[in-house]
């Protein structure tokens, strides 16, 4: 069976598939080359990220495709109900890059608290000129110990995230359509473990309680958190997204920015990308990142490891 890895894949998902004896071809080919080099090559399964999209007209057009598997959570790039409709077994690694999400949002949450994001802009700039009055500029942060994390969409990575905010000392609240408690359990280097339940409560109410929102849901038709929401926030909030863009609408975030409703906001995805807003770009109270969440070398090998595991264990020959 002929694998193409469009969007690359570890070394260790890679060797697994060809020990197992797989055809793997780790090449990029451009979106609009795809069709062509997928029939040309009478490739059975396609393995992507987020850049390479699968939509219906590409489905229809290669029928020999068997598989389509994504590396990551989010699927948005891939018409997935229909592929399944057409026999395609249609799959993803939830799991693998929870951890490397949640750590991304904590430097966003601990950024933003020491306005680190903005100090690392001026610094180089006017360090050696103006420290003193820098330093009076970033003095008076705040520590996240004690404070209230609203985490809205509380599955594998808002649980991750959960954890490391029961670890440094904050209280959580969760909202989630689905779930409606979880237990989070704490383990420790020394194999010690504590268990703590969650429950879940409506985002209208999680929102009035939170000191600092934090985004773990998938794309969505419309924006989760907008000008209503962010009216009922507390004044001086913070909020991150590490999940998808358009599920805060940024024009009324930069709003309540701008009148100091919104302290500061983390941001890993937007609704423009790969050509996100100026005004976002711009703007001194955004902590920025590139949708790099599940991009760390850890989550990658296990991404690679659970799309091997998935196909190996499905298809070897």
């Amino acid at each position: 069976m002929k694998i193409l890895a469009n969007d690359g894949i570890s070394l260790s998902g890679a060797k697994a598939l060809k020990e197992a004896g797989f055809d793997l071809i780790s090449v990029k080919v451009a979106q609009d080359q795809l069709e062509n080099y997928i029939k040309e090559n009478n490739i059975e399964g396609i393995l992507v990220r987020s850049n390479t999209k699968i939509r219906k007209p590409l489905i229809d057009a290669c029928p020999n495709l068997k598989f389509i598997g994504r590396g990551g959570v989010g699927m948005d790039n891939i018409d997935v109900e229909y592929a399944r409709s057409k026999g395609l077994h249609v799959f993803n690694t939830p799991a693998a890059s929870a951890a490397s999400v949640a750590e991304l949002t904590f430097a966003h949450l601990f950024s933003g608290v020491r306005q680190l994001y903005n100090a690392n802009r001026n610094m180089p700039l006017e360090g050696d000129t103006m420290f003193s009055e820098l330093k009076r500029a970033y003095a008076g942060g705040y520590e996240l110990r004690g404070k209230t994390l609203g985490i809205i969409g509380f599955g594998r990575i808002g649980r991750e995230v959960a954890k490391l905010a029961l670890g440094i000392g904050m209280k959580v609240i969760a909202s989630d359509n689905e779930v409606g408690e979880a237990t989070i359990e704490l383990e420790f280097y020394n194999h010690q473990s504590i268990k703590i339940p969650i429950k879940t409560e409506p985002v209208e109410e999680l929102i009035k309680h939170s000191d600092f929102i934090s985004l773990h849901v998938p794309a969505q038709e419309k924006p989760i958190i907008g000008k209503k929401e962010l009216e009922s926030m507390k004044k001086g909030v913070g909020i991150i997204n590490t999940a998808r863009g358009g599920v805060i609408d940024e024009e009324a975030l930069l709003e309540a920015i701008e009148t100091n409703k919104v302290a500061f906001a983390g941001l890993d995805t937007f609704m423009d990308e790969p050509k996100p807003a100026i005004k976002l770009l711009m703007n001194e109270k955004v902590s920025l990142s590139p949708h790099i969440g599940a991009a760390t070398i850890e989550a990658q090998e296990r991404i690679g490891q659970e799309l091997a595991t998935e196909i190996i264990n499905r298809y070897k020959p």
